[in-house]
């Protein structure tokens, strides 16, 4: 699941390298994204195309989200326990909220209003603030019943909380990228992807 303003296309290189090892892929667009840009994102809406690509897969899948896709993916993972094999969560491990929040709102108000960018697009910002307002994954980390891994690029902002969430689900993995900043599965893909392989294959190992 990518993140915000972006799409399923951001994917590719890892795509390919589990297509190389066998294993069974999925990258979809949410809603207000690549081939579902005239759409909305809502929550909801994003559980829903996340509930369509598992149910295609033939076993429990492995699901893999980056920023505003781990934030979802984690709470789908929460609200639909035996679904999944395991959850790898890129870039998203900061409560958004508080500060954090508020300081995005303030910067894609600049973006907009004072620089005059993206404004064709942008109400995918402002309904992900909206979906995101509340949402607590220090909550849904502790229900969840699969294997967790976490995965950052050391240059991140997204990752002030990440030991608050080892703390908040004991047997949880880390891994900090060095060099990668937010999108670290395009900034390290080597990297992210022996991760993700790893994963994989100690979960078919299971």
């Amino acid at each position: 699941m990518h993140g915000t303003r972006t799409s399923s296309a951001i994917w590719g290189r890892q795509v390919d390298a589990l297509h190389r090892r066998g294993h069974e892929t999925r990258a979809i667009d949410l809603p207000g994204h690549g081939e579902r840009s005239g759409e909305r994102f809502s929550m909801a809406g994003a559980d829903a195309a996340i509930g369509d690509a598992v149910a295609s897969c033939s076993t429990p899948p492995l699901l893999v989200g980056l920023s505003l896709g781990g934030y979802a993916s984690l709470a789908y993972a929460r609200t639909h326990p035996g679904a999944l094999a395991g959850v790898l969560l890129a870039g998203c491990s900061t409560e958004i909220k508080g500060k954090p929040l508020s300081t995005y709102r303030r910067a894609s108000s600049y973006v907009v209003g004072r620089l005059g960018l993206g404004r064709g697009s942008w109400h995918v910002v402002e309904d992900m603030l909206r979906a995101l307002d509340g949402y607590s994954p220090l909550t849904d980390l502790p229900g969840l019943d699969v294997p967790v891994w976490l995965v950052n690029g050391a240059r991140d902002p997204l990752r002030l909380d990440e030991r608050r969430y080892l703390e908040a689900r004991p047997g949880t993995r880390l891994t900090v990228v060095p060099r990668a900043g937010h999108d670290v599965n395009s900034h390290a893909p080597v990297a992210f992807n022996r991760v993700l392989l790893d994963a994989l294959h100690e979960l078919r190992a299971a």
